[in-house]
């Protein structure tokens, strides 16, 4: 039986193994490093530099970290949903190692992210680059896997309508985000919530299940939490599974409207058709219709075809034929003129068609008309034809 919100103690294989096949909706990983570090480090000023040094992180050689990789990795894959996906992050140590793995096993690798550490600890000995990135590969579970979450649009939206890309730049954890017990970090690696956020919004939908297998400080169930996600961690140590629990328990349960978390697509909006802006007076029988820069006029006929030199069609066949195109998008080329002699996007009307139907009571007072003069657009006025 699968404990959703609940934090699973033992070894991260062994709980993994007891789970359900294909239960979880997407897995969130930052596994050990194995970083290898020879000897103690200094500051230039004499002060020594906590290091990542936990027993967690030790391995004996590279052949015991591969089968580690493998076995957990493997396990993962199990517990994942036929149209889940997975994050693993790690460093210049170890993500090359493990993105080979990965791929041996099947998972057919998305996107290579790498987070840029805006504070990132400086290289005091001065023999190299500071290294200031880490990398998060995310896959599907298979390369013919067609469907899986990544809500594009949420994405865009947060970087300011702009296209993410994959160079994230986050700082680390510091200050009040830094979970301290006894004035002495709670965990070496605890990863900044921002990180999350971006992870856990980009690829699952509210309600779904996230996974994080090396659970530590619980940033994981924390993000999940907050944005309405259910989470199952997986850590071994007690005083790991403390500090979670405590943080997460802290958080309020949200109790904001689900849609608050939900960003729909044009594909996702109610079909409007051409006529029905017609039919309710948002356009009229004979009225023009310009392209952006009037290259050219149609007129709207009856039967919500439009007229251009002897041609008749819908707003789309018109839209490609004088563009010799196959296809194009109708809503997305032709304009009408409002009293100002501003073209407008047809495509605004039908936004403010779909409000007027979906708040009806807030849009009462303003007839089409009324709407239709109230739009506004960018382009230059221009006289009329």
């Amino acid at each position: 039986m699968l404990k959703l919100n609940h934090i699973y103690q033992g070894n991260c294989v062994e709980v993994l193994n007891s789970l359900p096949e294909k239960s979880v909706d997407l897995i969130f990983a930052d596994p050990p490093y194995n970083l290898q570090l020879q000897g103690e480090l200094w500051r230039p000023n004499q002060t020594q530099v906590d290091a990542v040094d936990d027993e967690w992180d030790k391995f004996d050689d590279f052949s015991t970290y591969d089968d580690f990789t493998k076995e957990w990795l493997a396990s993962a894959r199990r517990v994942l949903k036929d149209d889940g996906t997975i994050w693993v992050i790690g460093s210049y140590h170890n993500i090359f190692r493990v993105g080979k793995i990965m791929m041996d096993l099947g998972f057919w690798i998305l996107n290579d992210v790498i987070w840029y550490k805006t504070n990132p600890m400086p290289n005091f000995r001065g023999t190299r680059f500071t290294n200031a990135t880490e990398t998060m590969l995310w896959a599907k579970k298979s390369q013919e896997q067609k469907k899986y979450t990544f809500n594009y649009h949420v994405m865009k939206n947060l970087n300011d309508e702009k296209q993410m890309g994959n160079v994230w730049t986050i700082p680390i954890c510091s200050r009040e985000e830094r979970i301290k017990v006894n004035g002495k970090k709670a965990h070496s690696t605890q990863k900044p919530e921002a990180l999350l956020y971006r992870i856990i919004l980009s690829s699952s939908n509210v309600g779904d299940t996230v996974l994080d297998p090396f659970f530590g400080s619980g940033t994981t169930g924390a993000v999940a939490k907050k944005l309405k996600r259910n989470f199952i961690g997986i850590e071994l140590e007690d005083k790991y599974i403390e500090v979670a629990r405590e943080r997460i328990d802290a958080i309020p349960t949200p109790l904001f409207e689900d849609s608050l978390l939900v960003t729909k697509s044009k594909r996702d909006e109610e079909r409007v058709a051409f006529g029905q802006l017609i039919e309710a007076g948002y356009l009229q029988i004979g009225q023009l219709l310009y392209s952006k820069r009037k290259e050219h006029c149609a007129i709207i006929r009856a039967d919500a075809q439009l007229e251009l030199n002897g041609l008749s069609g819908s707003i789309h066949k018109i839209a490609a034929t004088v563009q010799n195109k196959s296809a194009f998008n109708g809503w997305e080329f032709w304009y009408y003129m409002d009293d100002q002699e501003h073209l407008v996007s047809i495509d605004e009307l039908r936004a403010h068609y779909r409000e007027r139907n979906r708040f009806p009571a807030m849009c009462q007072k303003k007839t089409p008309t009324e709407v239709k003069g109230s739009l506004k657009n960018t382009s230059r006025p221009h006289s009329r034809i």
